[in-house]
């Protein structure tokens, strides 16, 4: 049982973390099962885009407590290979050329807050909140948590956050930018498939150069992201999407993206 509900709607993949009687908490099954399924999005050309969420009211309780009140007694080395298996789950989510959209009702605390800010968009219920609870079990982030909450925190906020481990309102995280739409309580992943849909509507191959830039552009040096836009603007002025879109303009039409699904360049 890998604790991962797959399923599709149009060109929208779902993928459910299914652990409900521990609200979602990270199971073993789920550090090989997602990136797995993400994999297999990525490479089906009838997916567009990706919605990750929890199954029922919560997204993500993060690490099971008590497998992590085991880890005392196994080496380093062991520890980190164990740490090591969460951040794989965190490397496929930003590797994956597809954009992929966190859906989040009830809460996502601990590890649960790291998947949430490793997807690329982040849909939330008005009422949901988010915590960095290590410190309340006298544990410090993992999961690239610091990293995510370092390009829209100021240190001192970010130091806040840690530190007091408190819940975090969905709508402060809004305020911050780091949740991209509020919704009402149970739509969270109504919405996010719908807006997911809206991606996946669009130019594949545009919209893994965007995520690309995106992910680069706020640790690249001007000149580096000026290089990189230059070579991804040129892939793109070679691109069959750039052919339709442009003649599609010019004709006052809707441009045909899905037709160039999965097609080589």
């Amino acid at each position: 049982m890998s604790g991962l509900l797959v399923r599709t709607e149009g060109a929208v993949r779902v993928l459910v973390n299914s652990n409900p009687q521990a609200r979602n908490a990270i199971t073993p099954a789920l550090y090989d099962a997602l990136p797995a399924a993400l994999e297999e999005a990525a490479a089906d050309p009838g997916i567009g885009a990706i919605v990750f969420a929890g199954d029922g009211d919560f997204f993500c309780a993060g690490g099971d407590l008590r497998q992590l009140a085991t880890r005392r007694e196994l080496s380093v080395p062991e520890r980190l290979e164990k740490i090591g298996r969460l951040h794989a789950q965190i490397r496929a989510l930003r590797a994956c050329p597809k954009p992929v959209i966190a859906a989040v009702e009830g809460g996502a605390a601990g590890a649960g807050m790291s998947l949430a800010l490793a997807c690329d968009m982040l849909v939330s219920a008005e009422n949901a909140f988010f915590t960095m609870a290590y410190i309340k079990v006298g544990l410090s982030p993992d999961g690239g948590a610091t990293a995510r909450l370092a390009e829209f925190l100021p240190r001192q906020q970010m130091m806040e956050l840690c530190l007091l481990g408190e819940r975090i309102p969905a709508a402060r995280l809004h305020a911050l930018g780091a949740v991209n739409r509020l919704v009402a309580p149970g739509t969270a992943v109504e919405e996010a498939v719908q807006l997911a849909g809206r991606i996946a509507g669009g130019p594949a191959n545009a919209a893994a150069r965007i995520k690309r830039l995106c992910d680069h552009a706020g640790h690249n040096s001007l000149d580096e992201q000026l290089d990189l836009e230059a070579a991804l603007m040129a892939e793109s002025q070679g691109d069959d999407e750039a052919q339709e879109g442009i003649k599609a303009f010019f004709e006052k039409r809707a441009a045909d993206f899905a037709s160039l699904r999965g097609r080589k360049q």
